[in-house]
């Protein structure tokens, strides 16, 4: 890499590629817009499609800040040859009635899925909770029918407990969100 970055793991893939496991900085701002922008059209899965995320470098530039300083909070990028192809994050509240509970979301470029790298990604934010140790509860939203990533979820404990009827609304069509928690 050309530029310093907190490498947090480095995981050789089934297929021999190195994928990195890092922190994001400013540096990255722009081409996360672009990744989020490229994986909201790959799929139904996530809240926003194809070009619908909106920020600019520096509102990304201070997301990424905002992040990176949170203490209740921990954002990661999967790389492959400097290209990103996963983005997630957990963060928690910093109240102390519900401090316990985190959230995650996460997602990977369509070109790398079955890969590894949702495993990998998935298994960097679970460590980071179980290592807090204040973190009780891990809770995420997954769109119904999105059958990949409930098992990988399942694989790491997750269980579903609920669900939000109607929560995605596609191309004229309503999705329900299947709610999962998994305890540490």
């Amino acid at each position: 890499m050309s530029r310093r970055k907190e490498i947090i793991n480095e995981i050789e893939l089934r297929d021999g590629r190195l994928l990195i496991i890092r922190k994001p900085d400013a540096e990255d701002a722009g081409e996360i817009i672009a990744y989020l922008n490229t994986v909201g059209g790959e799929s139904d899965n996530l809240l926003f499609g194809k070009d619908e995320f909106h920020l600019s470098v520096e509102q990304e530039i201070e997301y990424i800040d905002g992040m990176n300083r949170n203490p209740d909070a921990y954002m990661i990028l999967a790389v492959i040859n400097e290209t990103i192809v996963s983005t997630a994050q957990i963060c928690s509240s910093n109240r102390p009635r519900n401090a316990h509970n985190s959230e995650i979301a996460i997602s990977v470029k369509k070109e790398y899925w079955g890969e590894g790298i949702g495993t990998a990604v998935l298994g960097e934010l679970i460590a980071y909770a179980k290592a807090r140790g204040s973190i009780r509860t891990v809770s995420l939203g997954v769109r119904a029918g999105n059958t990949n990533a409930i098992k990988l979820y399942e694989k790491f404990g997750f269980e579903k407990v609920g669900v939000h009827k109607d929560y995605f609304y596609v191309n004229g069509r309503y999705y329900d969100e299947i709610l999962m928690d998994a305890t540490l």
